[in-house]
């Protein structure tokens, strides 16, 4: 139980960090309205949407241990200084991620935290940060891949993949429930991530174990 408490508390600070990342480098590129909406703060309350900000997340997290992105920030992209800039705005989300995952292994490889009680939910949050970072950079609508890549598209081009993106998250889970070559690539190319970061399979293995205490 305590171990779901922490992940979970952990797990909200990070998707608010990812969407605090979008919205710093979207009002750094231009989009000074992300200061008005509130976005420019680590407050949950700001990014949260009852169900695809908790209800969805918290579900998919106990069902497969995804790092499902759970909130969202509104970029008026219309006051983007350029392409370049929209695709760094999409980018900055994974990247904040990708810090996080790279703290949490010096956490547990540098510090006596790795040998503690609190390392193996730690391990299991760094494979959410390693799973969030390769979700996100799936070139699919409605992720930040995509996002990345949408600016750099032709406008009919961007028009016919963008109203997909309504759909993208749910035909990304029938993959990943349904087709197991789908998702033992997925988790292959997010094990090799946290490996490459220094965390250990076993340890984070053994946090998602407990993490499931039901």
């Amino acid at each position: 139980m305590l171990t779901f408490v922490l992940v979970m508390f952990l797990w909200i600070f990070s998707v608010c960090l990812h969407e605090f990342a979008h919205a710093w480098v979207a009002y750094d590129g231009g989009d000074t309205s992300v200061k008005a909406k509130g976005y420019l703060s680590m407050n949950p309350l700001k990014f949260l949407d009852p169900v695809n900000s908790v209800i969805l997340p918290v579900l998919i997290l106990m069902l497969g241990g995804i790092g499902l992105p759970g909130a969202a920030v509104y970029i008026d992209h219309s006051k983007l200084k350029s392409a370049g800039r929209e695709s760094a705005v999409s980018l900055a989300g994974p990247a904040a991620n990708l810090f996080l995952l790279v703290v949490l292994s010096a956490l547990l490889n540098l510090t006596p935290i790795g040998a503690s009680e609190f390392g193996p939910p730690l391990a299991f949050l760094a494979l959410l940060q390693a799973s969030a970072v390769v979700l996100n950079l799936l070139p699919i609508p409605g992720f930040d891949g995509y996002g990345a890549l949408s600016p750099h598209l032709s406008a009919e081009t961007r028009a016919r993949w963008d109203h997909l993106g309504r759909y993208a998250i749910w035909v990304l889970l029938l993959l990943m429930f349904t087709v197991p070559q789908f998702r033992d690539t997925f988790w292959g190319a997010v094990r090799l991530l946290a490996e490459s970061a220094g965390i250990s399979s076993q340890q984070a293995w053994r946090g998602y174990e407990d993490f499931r205490f039901w």
